[in-house]
């Protein structure tokens, strides 16, 4: 049987129609005749566990001046940027610990099930209620047994940890830790060159070359025979929408040694050992996180989210990492001041610092830290936001470039690039914001723009993520003020 192909087009205007549907009413028979319209259901979206809202508004981003003591150029320019949900604190180690859990338990799941240790089917779903088969799951209202495990049992749990061969410790098997996942890319399916079929495709083109083949690159993802993540960017003719799903498997464990290859001969050895793994860190903010890995965290929270919220899962948008120019717009507060606060120095009349950074040369302790503070414990901006200076940097979503705001566009500005592994090293630059704990006062402004590479884990880089709100009705006009 010859299926015939659908166009994109359609495919993404379905998709769109399907959600306005799922909530409309019909005015098909309004009475008289008249044109009402179809009305959707109404819907309030709640505010998301741990974030605030940041309502849409403009604001000029960079600095007004030329930074005297750096002589770096700094371009400016007035932006807009519609509202989104932003975590009030960045990602902690609890949070990311969770993340790492999940991966640890659902590995021990999939063994439970696997008869090579032993074969509990209940383990896995593969059939519903009715016996009808249905895409094989996980099983995570069945508990793992961490007590009264049997041999097979004990023997899938003790597969996720090894035991180091010197002082015997027992610990997670970190090269285990892999978590795939999927990003469908609507944004490339809607651009008019992608289109299936050739009649849709960019108007401004003649008909020839319309029905030229068109090339499409796609990222994937693959466990090796030798139990190693290949990942490739495939550039192939367009074939089908299938050719916007991106596949990536991404080892999600912190690189704890950070705290040693950042640090050249310092004895930071009880950070490595201990500040991912011991509770007195908990509230403290994951570092070692590759831009990789903050995004791997992001589409777990969203699946994590939306099994959970069932039917109203449709409404929700992606939780992702924020623009620069989200973040920017987010830290500078509805005044748009030059730091998360309003005085344009780093410490109140009493002495007291605003924020977690290097005070004075080898001075890390004048603001009570020495390495990142416990989220949250100085002040929060305007907008509610926590730590959006020093603390730890935090990854954006953005492609680093030194022209910044001048290659963007004014409106929900976003320079995007899923570097491939082939690619250059300096294609792989992505913007991180905010300065650290080991910053001076000038790198901790809200406007100043830095970078790291995305697969370069840092002890003084970490993250916090954004949610697209639904709609936005109301919007703040903050006043300006650059430094």
């Amino acid at each position: 049987m010859k299926i015939k192909a659908i166009s994109l087009l359609a495919l993404v205007a379905g998709i769109l129609s399907l959600s306005a549907c799922l909530g409309s009413t019909s005015s098909a028979n309004a009475t008289g005749g008249e044109l009402t319209g179809v009305r959707g259901t109404s819907y309030s979206e709640p505010t998301p566990y741990g974030m605030v809202a940041i309502r849409k508004g403009s604001l000029k981003v960079g600095l007004a001046e030329n930074d005297t003591l750096w002589g770096a150029e700094f371009p400016a320019r007035e932006i807009s940027v519609d509202g989104f949900w932003m975590d009030e604190q960045e990602v902690s180690n609890a949070k990311y610990r969770q993340f790492v859990n999940w991966v640890r338990d659902s590995i021990i799941r999939e063994r439970l099930a696997d008869p090579a240790y032993g074969g509990d089917e209940t383990y896995k779903i593969e059939e519903d209620k009715e016996g009808n088969p249905v895409t094989p799951h996980l099983n995570w209202s069945k508990t793992i047994p961490w007590r009264k495990a049997t041999e097979d049992e004990q023997r899938a749990i003790e597969s996720v940890y090894v035991t180091h061969p010197i002082d015997g410790v027992k610990m997670l098997d970190a090269s285990q830790m892999n978590y795939r996942y999927e990003i469908y890319d609507y944004a490339a399916a809607a651009q008019r060159k992608y289109r299936l079929n050739p009649s849709e495709r960019d108007l401004n083109t003649d008909h020839e070359e319309s029905l030229e083949q068109v090339m499409i690159s796609k990222d994937t993802a693959w466990i090796d025979d030798d139990g190693k993540i290949v990942t490739q960017t495939l550039t192939r003719p367009l074939s089908g929408p299938w050719d916007f799903l991106n596949t990536y498997i991404v080892n999600i464990f912190p690189d704890t040694t950070c705290w040693v290859n950042d640090f050249q001969n310092a004895d930071n050895e009880r950070y490595m050992k201990l500040y991912f793994n011991n509770p007195v860190y908990d509230d403290y903010p994951v570092v070692g996180v590759t831009w990789e890995q903050a995004n791997a965290f992001c589409a777990w929270r969203t699946d994590f989210l939306m099994k959970g919220l069932g039917g109203y899962a449709k409404f929700i948008q992606r939780y992702r990492l924020p623009s620069e120019i989200e973040w920017e717009f987010a830290a500078r507060g509805k005044e748009g001041n030059p730091f998360p606060w309003e005085s344009e120095g780093v410490k109140s009349d009493k002495g007291c610092y605003y924020a977690n950074f290097k005070p004075d040369r080898g001075n890390y302790t004048q603001d009570g830290s020495l390495i990142t503070s416990k989220c949250g414990i100085f002040s929060a901006n305007s907008n509610g936001l926590y730590d959006m200076a020093g603390n730890v940097a935090e990854w954006t979503s953005t492609v680093f470039t030194e022209a910044g705001v001048e290659s963007m566009s004014d409106m929900n500005p976003e320079l995007k690039y899923n570097a491939a592994k082939e690619d250059p090293y300096r294609l792989k630059k992505k913007s991180v914001r905010g300065g650290s704990w080991k910053d001076p006062e000038s790198m901790i402004r809200s406007a100043w723009r830095s970078y790291e590479y995305q697969n370069q884990p840092r002890c003084y880089v970490g993250f916090r993520c954004v949610r697209t709100m639904i709609s936005d009705t109301k919007g703040t006009m903050p006043k300006t003020k650059r430094k």
